[in-house]
């Protein structure tokens, strides 16, 4: 058993009391009022042998996910390389094929830096799509696949196998993503099937068609907006219905909902609520979700970064509370229940995404499988804040991050032994 004493959960005024939290078998077992507000000097043992780790009055914000990566195209770390991409989707898509292999690390330790990174920053999951195309064939997935299962202690993690140069557009593609969900991919995922491979119902028929005969999900990238991207969503509802796959069917980016009439918006949205769908956003500049109607209608919402400093754009660091500042930011919230509610979808929300579950209406703080309830997963984020509010405009450099009530980074860099 852990006690964490003297911390102050998810706090919403620079005043909020201090509890102690006892932690059990990896789960929050407890939550109490502070015992004493006096420090107690790091770790140590306390009574029956249980550790006790001194909180110092700091907030205890629940841990981060970034459920829409791409471990394996990143150049975090490396030498800077200028932008040289031409603006189209073809032309990033293209100027990663040829620029890739230049990378100064392997994809697998590539991607452990990155992935070190994200725990860091005080996340506890990533689902990361990975290319698979007739360039690189599996190569890039089984280096983020064995990268993440090198910190499975650390994080709990997904990975789609993706096909960035399309499907019908590229020979031989429908096979190697047969393979990769062989090989241990948990999802299979899809690109534009209407405007960039041009054949909707080919592209959705593979798509699905593997699904079903894997028994895995599957996460689509929809960049398509207007009524291209109406059509796409609603084909990909008919067949998550078809299938039986509720919970399992993730639309990645979805600008189809920020690019229509509001009208066409809450019946798409109330069409994805009743399929089971969930969606994730990097919180764009030109996308934004309409939060409050997907919550309204119970639909799994997660963030994510996206890429990090790659091929397509110099952006991304791998902080998920920055990114998480960002949603805030091009949502345009300025009151903390708004702000608040993009710590939920960073948090909350990525596990949901994750898990194939529908968000229930539960307060965070009494969330007994996600959230900071008793019974809940102890994976926690420690840092110097007045409030969620200013941990979020602030993002403190010097944070703790606790997985399963074990601290697994501190400082910005993994403990020791943990990777």
């Amino acid at each position: 058993m852990t006690s964490l004493r003297n911390v102050r959960l998810f706090p919403r005024t620079a005043d909020a009391a201090t509890v102690d939290v006892e932690i059990e078998n990896g789960r929050f077992a407890a939550f109490t009022a502070a015992a004493s507000a006096q420090t107690i000097g790091g770790t140590d043992t306390g009574i029956d042998g249980a550790d006790v780790i001194d909180g110092a009055g700091r907030a205890l914000l629940p841990s981060l996910g970034d459920v829409h990566a791409h471990l394996d195209s990143n150049r975090m770390g490396q030498t800077f390389r200028p932008h040289t991409a031409d603006g189209t989707l073809q032309g990033f898509i293209m100027n990663d094929r040829e620029n890739w292999r230049q990378g100064e690390r392997s994809v697998r330790d590539q991607a452990a830096f990155v992935i070190a990174k994200i725990v860091s920053s005080g996340g506890t999951r990533i689902r990361s799509h990975t290319q698979i195309d007739a360039d690189c064939g599996l190569e890039r997935f089984i280096g983020v696949r064995d990268a993440l299962a090198d910190h499975a202690a650390v994080l709990d993690s997904q990975i789609v196998a993706f096909p960035q140069a399309g499907i019908v557009a590229e020979k031989g593609v429908r096979d190697l993503l047969d393979a990769a969900l062989s090989e241990g991919a948990d999802l299979v995922g899809g690109l534009d099937p209407l405007q960039y491979d041009r054949d909707p119902i080919a592209h959705l028929d593979v798509v699905f068609g593997l699904a079903e005969k894997h028994g895995k999900g599957v996460d689509i990238h929809l960049h398509e907006r207007g009524s291209a991207g109406v059509f796409t969503f609603e084909e990909i509802a008919h067949r998550t219905k078809a299938l039986g796959l509720e919970g399992q069917v993730t639309i990645s980016h979805a600008f189809a909902l920020s690019s229509n009439p509001a009208s066409e918006v809450d019946r798409i949205v109330e069409l994805v609520a009743e399929a089971g769908i969930s969606l994730t956003t990097v919180a764009p500049q030109n996308g934004v979700l309409p939060q409050r109607g997907l919550r309204e209608n119970r639909v799994a919402l997660g963030l994510g970064e996206d890429g990090q400093r790659d091929y397509w754009s110099p952006y991304g660091d791998g902080d998920l509370l920055r990114r998480t500042w960002q949603l805030a930011f091009t949502n345009g919230h300025r009151r903390d229940e708004d702000i608040e509610d993009c710590l939920d979808i960073a948090s909350r929300g990525g596990a949901q995404v994750m898990a194939g579950a529908r968000p229930d209406g539960t307060a965070l703080v009494d969330d007994a499988r996600f959230g900071l309830g008793i019974g809940a997963p102890a994976d926690f984020i420690l840092v110097e804040a007045d409030t969620v509010t200013s941990a979020i405009m602030d993002c403190p450099a010097d944070r703790d991050v606790f997985k399963n009530g074990e601290l697994v980074a501190t400082g910005g860099h993994l403990v020791d032994g943990k990777a």
